[in-house]
């Protein structure tokens, strides 16, 4: 799965800022840009995993219902 990102230089506190336009409110930061696409990767994996969570919740369970997980690539 595959994201666009937004990468600027922090003209005030230095390093660079990154955030996911796609995903509301997933933002992160590193000293430098390879440090700040780690970070957003890993903001982006978590952001994805807890908004999988929360959708899990409101899945009322019945017998006839099968959960699964699928890898989308």
């Amino acid at each position: 799965m595959k994201f666009n990102i937004v990468l600027e230089e922090d003209l005030e506190d230095g390093g660079y800022i990154v955030h996911c336009p796609a995903l509301k409110g997933c933002w992160s930061q590193g000293d430098t840009i390879e440090e700040a696409l780690k970070n957003i990767k890993e903001a982006i994996a978590g952001y994805l995993k807890t908004l999988n969570e929360r959708a899990m919740l409101d899945v009322k369970i019945q017998s006839k219902v099968q959960i699964r997980e699928v890898a989308v690539a």
